[in-house]
């Protein structure tokens, strides 16, 4: 749990500055469950440079409440909690600061997204708060003030968090935790998840990650494995002391996201995944200047439209394609399909603009594009980017983003491996669902 926070100060000598507001936001990694937000009164002046960036002046805060009278409150929407903010040392001193006045020794865990940033985004040209969001493209409102900033941090923050694909902001969190506090009973783990879609992780008492996994309700999923007598999943009951989860929208994020922890950070009871493919798809052109698509055994250095794990899947696949875009004929049984032969070039360029369309819909090898999907909630849509025919990653926007702007899409994409294995999920995902929005963008304004 994260209490994410901001604090606006009279300014001043060090620690000798007064709190004007506060903002915090209890944070669960997915939602907001509390929040606190206050003017605070200082007892003492602000300072004038104070006043020109925040708005926030004496007379505002003449019956707003005095620190020991929302001590209390602070304290217990960040219980059990790491602070987290933009430049956390300065927050965390000034809460200790205004604490020691009152003789409470207040501690805390706390994370800083500005160091987490320069980790997880080092791309970025700059670090501030305001700049960091912008080139994110993250909205904010009331920047400078106590609630519009911590808002803002905490979008930062689950951004971040779905950057972390090693998962260590989790893992020394958990490093730090006392064992007393973790559930003991494997049923009060499983009444803590979701009955949504995503990823979940389960880790011992060290904060190592021992196994994760997808699926479409992941309560039901994590359950089954604490009832299952197997005897891998009566080491994992024994072992876990708590799961975390990730939701994700929709299944391909999750499976995606399972592929590429999974190969990152090896958990010692996952099975390596092997994707063993022995057919594919293939564009040919022949003497006859037609285009064909073929079926034939997998090879890694051809170029491929799509990849199968088996002959009969592959055929199946040829013949709806063929069958969609008008290209079957009356023996469409044979693994090269023979077209009623064109009469002449102009039956030739059609039938070729015909057979390029279908490769242009279900390939993933050519051109730069993003699938969009639904994402983790009704104002959020999920994204993969493929750049001149290679896997960038994932991510996910507010419906208000525009993603015409190709920069900040790739800021908000978690970087991800062009492994088979994600593009088989993606081409059978794509499959499935032809009404999936694509959005295709400029090659030439495109930088790797």
């Amino acid at each position: 749990m994260y209490a994410v926070l901001d604090i606006e100060t009279t300014g001043g000598k060090y620690n000798e500055e007064g709190i004007t507001e506060i903002a915090i936001y209890r944070f669960d990694g997915h939602k907001v469950e509390d929040q606190f937000i206050s003017l605070i009164n200082p007892e003492k002046e602000i300072q004038p440079f104070v006043v020109k960036l925040t708005g926030i002046n004496n007379k505002m805060l003449h019956s707003a409440p005095k620190f020991y009278e929302v001590a209390k409150r602070i304290i217990e929407i960040t219980d059990n909690c790491t602070l987290v903010a933009h430049n956390a040392q300065f927050d965390y001193r000034i809460l200790q600061t205004e604490f020691r006045r009152l003789g409470y020794d207040y501690q805390r865990k706390s994370l800083c997204t500005v160091e987490l940033s320069k980790e997880l985004l080092p791309e970025q040209p700059s670090y501030s708060l305001g700049k960091l969001v912008r080139a994110l493209g993250i909205p904010v409102s009331d920047r400078h003030r106590a609630n519009g900033d911590a808002m803002a941090t905490v979008k930062l923050f689950k951004l971040l968090l779905s950057k972390d694909v090693n998962k260590k902001i989790v893992q020394n969190n958990i490093r730090q935790e006392q064992v007393g506090q973790l559930n003991p009973r494997l049923i009060e783990i499983v009444g803590r998840l979701p009955s949504d879609t995503g990823v979940f992780y389960m880790y011992n008492a060290d904060g190592e990650l021992i196994y994760l996994s997808k699926s479409s309700n992941i309560r039901k999923k994590v359950n089954k494995i604490f009832i299952n007598s197997a005897p891998k999943n009566r080491k994992i009951q024994k072992e876990v002391k708590t799961v975390s989860f990730d939701l994700t929208g929709n299944i391909l994020i999750a499976e995606l996201k399972e592929i590429q922890e999974s190969l990152r950070n090896k958990p010692r009871y996952n099975s390596k995944r092997k994707q063993k493919f022995t057919h594919a798809l293939y564009l040919n052109q022949q003497d006859d200047s037609l285009l064909r698509l073929v079926v034939n055994k997998f090879d890694s250095q051809r170029e491929r439209v799509i990849n199968f794990v088996n002959y009969n899947q592959a055929l199946k696949v040829q013949q709806d394609i063929l069958l969609e875009f008008e290209l079957s004929n009356n023996d469409a049984q044979l693994r090269e399909i023979n077209p009623q032969a064109p009469q002449n070039k102009e039956e030739i360029k059609s039938y070729n603009k015909r057979v390029r369309s279908a490769v242009h819909k279900y390939s993933l090898s050519k051109g730069s594009f993003a699938i969009i999907d639904k994402g983790r909630t009704v104002n959020e849509q999920s994204v993969i980017l493929f750049i001149k025919g290679k896997l960038k990653g994932y991510g996910f926007f507010e419906l208000n983003h525009q993603l015409n702007n190709l920069e900040i899409l790739q800021s908000i994409i978690t970087p991800m491996e062009d492994v088979e294995a994600a593009r088989y999920c993606i081409e059978r995902y794509v499959r499935k669902k032809p009404k999936l929005k694509t959005l295709h963008f400029e090659t030439q304004k495109i930088t790797q």
